[in-house]
This record gives structure tokens, C-alpha cells and sequence, in this order.
């Protein structure tokens, strides 16, 4: 760091003030101002390595002035006050560890209360409108054929409800992604999409065996909010879904030949794009992984994610 803003000056001008004070007397006082200058430092987006550097100048100056008999004790103070200021970073690391932990349960509730939902849709919804259907074919038994005619005219929309159910609940929750995988479930996604929307949409690639089973309801819902986000806004001819595997992160991409949009504009239309690119943040960061939006106003728009294959539930398919 060889340029300093103004925040971290004056972060460096207090760090160095609040060490020389408490080489002096070893007050308590001391101990307590560098845990608020490990705070105003947080609040400012400095690094450990930052904080690090501030430490390394303010001592160099210290053990310049003092004896050899008085390094070992500068040294040791030093670092009590050191870890003292990174003790607001460690809280801070703690609380997205536990809060990352919480939003991964809660994804987990989420995915077993659709999958609820989607077996009702399915076994009990989807089923009553059937026995609707064969219950109007026994009354139209015997009957003349315009009356007949009538009661078909009730019966075709009442199939195309079942059908819709049907649809609606795969989409929900695909049995494919629990017997098949994550490769099959997004192929199946994607001829539901392309469709209902008119427009191809490829999938490619592969994965070396199961992936967790977190990572692919987490990957497969994002791709599903992705290709939502295309037919709603994007205005593309095609879309491409890419899925490859290195080491042990799993890696996916999103991409269309769409409009595509100005990320920095997103702010004011939080209830348009906005929500679905933050859900899919949320589940992202519950994972460790990461993503980029590659977009910009008639140049399509492209979403890289990858997520780490470990830390998650190994080959389990508890996320189902």
C-alpha cells in the first residue's frame, strides 16, 4: 500500500498515537481505543493486510527510539495491541460464518417446504382435477351428442389444468434432480423454459459424479432464476448453460444474446431484476462460492458462478 486515502491516514495517525501511549504505562484505556480503531477500520472495508501494514510502519518507528533491552518488551506490546485491533475483523468473520450457516438452513427449510408443495400439486391436486375429468366422461355416458359436445368443452380445460399442475410441479421440484442429477434436471429445465418461451436454450457440459446434493438444488435453482430473469427481460434468440468441473469447485455459466442492462442502474428497479440477482447472491454466499454478472446495454449478459464441492454435505442428498 503505497498511497493512503484520507481514512486510513488518519487510521494510521491514531494507530501510532494509541502504541506509543501504551508503551508509556500499559493503560487498560489503550487496549479499549484499539478495539475501536479495529472497528472505525472494519466500517472503512480495510483489510487484514492493511491493518497489518499500519502496524509494521507505527512499530519500525518505535524500535528505532528505543534501546536493544527494550525491543523484547516493545515487541510484546505491540502485539497485544495488534491482536486487540483485529479483534473486531474475527467478530466479524464469526458473524458470516454463523450467519452463512443460518441462511444455508434456512435454504434447506425453504427446499423441503416446495418439495412439499410440489408432491401436493402433483399427487393431490393434479389427481382431484383427474378424477373431475373421468367423473364428466361417466355422466356424458349415454347422453345425446350435443350434450356431449358441452361437457367436452368443459373437459379440455380441466386437462389443460392438470397439465399445468403436472408442469408446475417438476419445475418446482424435478424428480429428476433427486434420481438423475444435477446435469438431467437442468436439460429438463431448460426444454420446460425454451418452450414456453420459444427461443433454444443448450446445455452443456458435465460433472464428475454427484456433486452435494446443496450444490445442486443451489445450482440448479440459480440457473432456474437466471433463465426466469431471460424470459422475462432479456429479449435473446438463444441462451447457453454451461456446467464443467475442476479439482473441486464446480463451475456454471449462464449466458444470453440478450438487451442485457446497466448493473450500476439495478439500485432503482429492485423489484425487476433486482430481487432475483440478491436471491441469487444469498444462495451463493450460504455455499462459500461465488459470482459475476458480465452485462452491459446491448451486449447480452453472462453469470459465472462457482461453488466449492467441499465444506457442504459431501455425497449426501439431505438437501433434498
Amino acid at each position: 500500500m503505497t498511497i493512503m486515502n484520507g481514512a486510513l491516514q488518519g487510521l494510521a495517525h491514531d494507530y501510532a498515537s494509541v502504541l506509543r501511549a501504551y508503551l508509556t504505562d500499559e493503560d487498560e484505556t489503550c487496549l479499549h481505543r484499539m478495539y475501536e480503531l479495529g472497528r472505525r477500520a472494519l466500517n472503512a472495508e480495510c483489510g487484514i493486510l492493511q491493518m497489518a501494514e499500519l502496524h509494521q510502519k507505527a512499530l519500525s518507528v518505535v524500535l528505532r527510539q528505543v534501546t536493544a533491552e527494550d525491543r523484547e518488551r516493545v515487541l510484546r506490546l505491540g502485539q497485544t495491541l495488534f491482536l486487540e485491533v483485529l479483534s473486531p475483523f474475527e467478530m466479524s468473520q464469526r458473524q458470516c460464518r454463523d450467519a452463512s450457516v443460518a441462511l444455508r438452513c434456512l435454504n434447506e427449510t425453504l427446499e423441503a417446504e416446495v418439495h412439499r408443495i410440489a408432491l401436493a400439486l402433483h399427487d393431490e391436486a393434479a389427481q382431484l382435477l383427474v378424477s373431475v375429468d373421468l367423473a364428466v366422461d361417466e355422466v356424458a355416458f349415454g347422453l345425446p351428442a350435443h350434450v356431449r359436445d358441452r361437457l367436452e368443452k368443459i373437459r379440455a380445460p380441466l386437462r389443460q389444468c392438470a397439465s399445468e399442475l403436472r408442469r408446475l410441479s417438476h419445475e418446482l421440484r424435478p424428480p429428476v434432480l433427486d434420481d438423475l442429477g444435477l446435469m438431467p434436471a437442468l436439460e429438463f429445465l431448460a426444454d420446460g423454459v425454451s418452450n414456453r418461451i420459444g427461443i433454444p436454450i443448450a446445455v452443456s457440459g458435465s460433472t464428475e459424479g454427484r456433486p452435494p446434493g446443496a450444490v445442486e438444488v443451489a445450482v440448479y435453482r440459480i440457473v432456474q432464476e437466471a433463465l426466469s430473469n431471460v424470459a422475462k427481460h432479456a429479449h435473446a434468440s438463444k441462451v447457453v448453460v454451461e456446467v464443467r468441473q475442476s479439482e473441486s469447485v464446480l463451475h456454471c455459466t449462464v449466458r444470453d444474446n440478450g438487451t442485457g442492462f446497466d448493473v450500476a442502474a439495478l439500485g432503482a428497479k429492485r423489484a425487476q431484476r433486482g430481487l432475483g440477482l440478491i436471491a441469487i447472491r444469498e444462495r451463493i454466499d450460504a455455499l462459500g462460492g461465488t459470482h459475476r454478472l458480465v452485462t452491459a446495454p446491448g451486449e447480452g449478459t453472462e453469470l459465472l458462478l462457482s461453488v466449492p464441492l467441499g465444506g457442504t454435505d459431501g455425497d449426501s442428498r439431505s438437501a433434498r
